[in-house]
């Protein structure tokens, strides 16, 4: 196979010097996104000046920032920039002909991406833990910040989801420590790296590496050198702990010049520094004995469901006592996280049936999720229903892996795949739910292909019986299936 650059090989357009230490205004593009707005919030506690843009913005951002007094424009124009900003702050979302963008340009105004912004503004002077990683990202970030935040470490945080126990995805935080997703998806339409190169790692997670963002990655190879990429940066005073149970992660890990730490289950390999012992696995989630490097650490006992649950768990304490926690606090604190919105999150419950609302698109992960909640709830019928949204999992590309991903549901239901606006897929490269769906029935599990997300709630609603658990998963909201299954089931239960 010919080389084919990737992310980790792309450079970055030339660009306007940005000097950072005299900036006092700043316009975001895309503020009405939860990280962006956020970040405008936390620019403006910092003394800058800040406004914004975006097509649309909405609440909860939009009462975010007309409570935090930050003006916004609603629709993109050159005019926006009338202001002459000292910085210019491209959201991810915003492409190379945005009005904005090619005013900001012709004016020759400084400019820079997100990640790179926060990289300078908020993780200069802390420890940056950056939690990376093709699967589990968003709950290790969230498990790792609780754990600082619960031992009174006030982490700096920003994470691609809401842990229930924070409430929010985005905080300055007041100590030495910042807690960040390190997502491997491109940075800006001039830089086409990942976004954790610009994060600084100091203490790292790598939880996997497969083949994903079919739209900005051609081949796993690509996806491999950017993880490469990833461990060569990590701090050599810092520690990178990775799952020790996957060739395709322990390959990339040479690259690293710091402290490496190997962790997963009993039984994930055979040089595992960290190792979790199960003692019980079940619908209260998970009791393990942890031990480094042969040393008994302690018993812990972790809320959430499933093996690959225990081994976020596990990553997290592998950093957090690196990080000074002590054995009782990170105890104390694990047993009280609360989980994270749209990871095996209950919508509901209604006429004793379970409707749950889970994130995952990619094969593997739905792999998991399934596994987790038929333990959770092993004697109940689980209905396994699914949209293909992602960029990634509305290709061809993973149309051998689903099929085997749902063996362990009782029922299966798809919708048809999403398609976006403006979308240059073509009908041969979008998704066979039909010869998906043949495959599942051919293994031996009820499944069947219904293109309209309504009538799944119809149909669903109708015949589910009290006991049963509906997972109802996708990277979007499913197109509002879980209210709809709800509304309908109290409905019927009335």
């Amino acid at each position: 196979m010919s080389f084919v650059p990737g992310p980790a090989e792309r450079k970055p357009e030339p660009r306007p010097p940005v000097d950072y230490n005299q900036v006092k205004s700043v316009h975001l593009i895309g503020i009405g996104g939860s990280a962006m707005g956020n970040f405008a919030g936390m620019l403006q506690d910092r003394g800058l000046e800040v406004r914004g843009s975006d097509a649309g913005i909405f609440d909860p951002m939009r009462s975010n920032l007309l409570n935090w007094n930050i003006a916004f424009a609603e629709g993109y124009a050159g005019e926006n920039l009338s202001w002459n900003p000292d910085l210019v702050i491209v959201g991810n979302v915003v492409r190379r002909d945005n009005p904005e963008a090619v005013a900001m340009r012709q004016a020759s105004m400084p400019y820079a991406s997100f990640p790179e912004a926060l990289g300078e503004w908020l993780l200069r002077d802390r420890i940056p833990v950056v939690v990376t990683g093709t699967h589990g990202k968003t709950t290790t970030t969230s498990l790792t910040a609780w754990l600082l935040e619960a031992s009174g470490r006030s982490p700096g945080l920003l994470v691609g989801g809401v842990p229930t126990n924070l409430g929010r995805s985005f905080q300055a935080g007041s100590g030495d420590t910042f807690v960040i997703e390190g997502d491997e998806y491109d940075t800006a339409y001039y830089d086409k790296r990942p976004k954790f190169v610009h994060y600084r790692p100091h203490h790292t997670i790598l939880t996997s590496v497969e083949f994903d963002h079919a739209d900005i990655y051609p081949d796993f190879a690509a996806v491999s050198r950017a993880f490469r990429l990833l461990a060569s940066l990590v701090d050599p005073q810092g520690q990178l702990a990775a799952w020790g149970g996957d060739r395709r992660v322990t390959d990339v890990l040479d690259a690293c010049q710091a402290k490496v730490v190997r962790y997963g289950l009993e039984g994930d390999g055979p040089d595992l520094d960290a190792v979790a012992t199960l003692q019980e696995l079940g619908p209260q989630g998970a009791i393990f004995d942890l031990h480094i490097k042969g040393a008994h650490v302690g018993r812990f006992h972790s809320p959430m469901a499933g093996r690959h649950n225990v081994r976020n768990a596990t990553a997290a304490l592998v950093t957090t006592l690196n990080l000074g926690l002590s054995v009782q606090q990170a105890q104390q604190a694990l047993s009280s996280f609360k989980g994270i919105k749209k990871r095996q999150e209950v919508r509901g419950v209604v006429g004793d049936v379970t409707v749950i609302d889970d994130y995952a698109h990619h094969p593997t992960a739905v792999l998991e999720t399934i596994a987790a909640i038929r333990a959770a709830y092993p004697d109940r019928k689980l209905w396994a229903l699914f949209e293909a949204e992602s960029n990634t999992s509305r290709r061809k590309v993973f149309e051998q892996r689903y099929p085997p991903a749902f063996a362990q549901a009782d029922e299966v239901i798809f919708c048809s795949p999403l398609r976006k606006k403006g979308d240059k897929l073509g009908d041969d490269e979008v998704l066979d739910v039909s010869t998906i769906v043949g495959k599942i029935r051919q293994a031996g599990v009820p499944a069947r292909y219904i293109p309209d997300v309504k009538e799944i709630a119809d149909a669903v609603a109708s015949e589910v019986a009290p006991g049963d658990v509906v997972l109802a998963m996708s990277g979007r909201n499913f197109r509002g299936l879980h209210a709809d299954l709800l509304q309908r089931l109290e409905a019927r239960f009335d």
